[in-house]
């Protein structure tokens, strides 16, 4: 089950899906507010989300499926697991949060939680070409960055605020003493969204758990490291 970041949609995995499909059953969703997905009201929380998509999961029939969540869709993951443990058979979290006010304090929280209101009425491709400066580090080949900057251009205001919103509110740190199914934690050591201490501190609390640090990659490991990615996941659920 892959979960995408707070500009993006289920685009955002096509490396992984055209690589992993010949090994795994995958089913990369549209957040509510995102792609073809309906919209959400702005305070629907990330605990709305997380029953958005358990039903989703039951609907499908997928059982308890492996969760894989990229950014926002890493603190998706876990509040799914809070809310529903039923649904997670294991974690995959690249780029992770335990939401922007778990992981990077209140103020800058609300900071971003600003930031989403205030972009979400702007012209999307400029918002776009601007969040795209803090995603990646490291030499992308440009079709790989035009790609993900047509994704984002393709946000809806709605779902901006509501994932800003969702992000802004969530502190996850009581919940991951309580993670008690396989995690694997996958970050870049430049990213800017999610510092690596970020990452250093999930790892320190989640039973557990597996860090990979992929050296020089920023905040969409997927796009920039996918061959490394793709291999720490196959290895990972192979096991």
């Amino acid at each position: 089950m892959l979960l995408h970041g707070a500009m993006g949609d289920s685009r955002e995995w096509r490396l992984q899906l055209d690589r992993l499909a010949g090994e795994f059953t995958l089913v990369a969703w549209d957040a509510p507010g995102c792609g073809g997905s309906f919209n959400p009201p702005e305070d629907v929380g990330l605990d709305g989300y997380a029953d958005a998509l358990a039903a989703f999961i039951a609907r499908l029939g997928l059982g308890t499926p492996h969760v894989m969540g990229l950014s926002f869709g890493s603190a998706l993951a876990l509040e799914l697991f809070r809310r529903h443990p039923g649904c997670v058979r294991s974690l995959v979290l690249l780029s992770a949060y335990a939401g922007w006010a778990g992981s990077l304090g209140r103020e800058e929280a609300e900071r971003r939680r600003q930031w989403g209101q205030t972009v979400a009425d702007q012209p999307p491709d400029r918002v776009a070409a601007d969040f795209a400066t803090t995603l990646f580090a490291s030499d992308v080949a440009p079709e790989i960055v035009q790609a993900e900057l047509e994704v984002m251009t393709d946000f809806r205001p709605a779902g901006v605020r509501a994932i800003a919103n969702a992000l802004a509110d969530a502190d996850l740190r009581d919940m991951l003493p309580t993670i008690d199914v396989p995690t694997l934690l996958v970050h870049g050591g430049a990213d800017q969204r999610a510092p690596l201490k970020v990452a250093k501190e999930l790892h320190a609390q989640i039973p557990g758990s597996k860090l990979v640090v992929i050296p020089g990659s920023g905040h969409m490991v997927t796009l920039e490291a996918p061959e490394r990615v793709n291999d720490e996941v196959r290895g990972f659920l192979r096991t």
